[in-house]
């Protein structure tokens, strides 16, 4: 069997940036605006680009994941020929061992590469935003006659610090790349997704395998050694909407984008975001019900007022009750009275009678990982009536009435 090219998704990370919304699950299992996952974008992405074969290299709590991804039959990559396979660690004869790191995963992981005997491979990051047609970066990749090709997009200057930072030249070849540099040389970003010839990049995975000096990534090392080597790197230029929702701000900011910026469209006709489905029945909004600019999904029960929001699946939200720049996700309730702002409420959690979330200057409960005003309360949690959590709080636990 040979295919022409093949994708690898890059998906094991632990994601400790988000705080307690990945205590339990992979990054990529995450829930994101109301119905999907973020694992979705690259699926839905692939699947519309024509291509058949996905390998998902799973590692930090996976089994929601694999759970999630099954057969892959509604990313259509259910395929005799081809499909989605989730690709854990494992042991061989000789030994075996976690991934420790990017490239590493992609090397323990070239036996299953090389039984499609492809001819380019397709690195992805499992924890990105956005909708991208994977075939126009191929044909630029073969017009430039390039060894590797990195999607690369522009950048706040300010938050280049984040990202692997490349400059190319006017025929858009990379002339250098640096890894999250203190001080960037450009806002040009690397968007972690990579075209590799892979009779080459196999070459390169061995050496750097055999390197003990080597952190085994591929932005601090497989692509500044193919440019030492004058190896033949070009940069792709992406002018869509991407969003990185490596933490709490960015994951909140990326939901109010889908209220607020029409370049996300998950209802654009020719590139739908797919997503497995929950069984729900249809959202009844009473007759105290208020909406403006949101979100709400299937199975919602809403009597309050719900103001620039994203609601999932199976959320009540009582009489009285104001939720405001919000994510509330699948199976929580917001009881009558309470009023939440700038939050992210985690599956199945309870808000009391007339508690508030993110309205007080409260440190109490603060976190590292919330930042820009963002308040996060992790999965299942009960805040009891009346108890008030501040700003930039996260909460793991159940308060109890008199706690704040």
């Amino acid at each position: 069997m040979r295919k022409e090219l093949i994708a690898m998704i890059l998906a094991g990370g632990q994601g400790s940036r988000l705080g307690v919304l990945t205590r339990d699950v992979a990054k990529p299992a995450v829930q994101f605006g109301g119905k999907y996952r973020i694992i979705d974008f690259p699926l839905t992405n692939c699947a519309l680009s024509g291509i058949d074969t996905v390998g998902v290299l799973t590692q930090y709590k996976p089994l929601e994941l694999n759970t999630y991804i099954g057969s892959g039959q509604p990313w259509d990559l259910d395929r005799g020929d081809g499909g989605v396979f989730t690709l854990p660690p494992y042991m061989t004869e000789h030994n075996g061992q976690w991934y420790k790191g990017t490239a590493n995963a992609i090397y323990q992981n070239m036996e299953f590469i090389d039984k499609f005997n492809p001819t380019y491979v397709l690195i992805l990051s499992g924890d990105h935003i956005y909708t991208m047609d994977y075939s126009k970066m191929l044909e630029h990749h073969k017009q430039k006659q390039a060894d590797a090709t990195i999607a690369m997009i522009p950048v706040a200057m300010e938050e280049a610090h984040r990202f692997g930072i490349l400059e190319t030249d006017s025929n858009d070849r990379v002339v250098s790349f640096e890894e999250k540099p203190v001080e960037p040389r450009s806002n040009t970003a690397s968007m972690g997704i990579y075209i590799f010839n892979w009779d080459l990049l196999k070459a390169e995975l061995i050496a750097d395998e055999n390197d003990l000096l080597s952190d085994n990534d591929f932005g601090k090392n497989i692509i500044p050694k193919m440019l030492q080597q004058r190896k033949a790197v070009f940069g792709y230029r992406f002018d869509g909407y991407w969003k990185d929702v490596g933490t709490v701000e960015s994951l909140w900011q990326s939901n109010m984008d889908l209220l607020d910026n029409d370049s996300v469209d998950l209802y654009n006709e020719d590139w739908p975001v797919m997503y497995k489905s929950p069984s729900a029945a249809p959202h009844f909004l009473d007759k105290h019900c208020k909406l403006t600019n949101s979100f709400v999904t299937e199975g919602c029960y809403i009597d309050g007022t719900v103001n620039h929001s994203v609601i999932f699946d199976s959320v009540t939200i009582e009489e009285g009750a104001e939720v405001t720049d919000c994510i509330i996700m699948r199976g929580a309730r917001i009881c009558k009275g309470a009023k939440l702002s700038h939050a992210i409420i985690a599956n199945d959690c309870v808000i009391g009678e007339y508690a508030t979330v993110g309205l007080v200057d409260d440190s109490t409960y603060s976190s590292k990982y919330c930042t820009g005003g963002i308040t996060l309360i992790g999965a299942g949690v009960k805040i009891d009536a009346r108890c008030h959590i501040g700003k930039e709080n996260m909460v793991i636990e159940d308060v109890k009435g008199g706690q704040r």
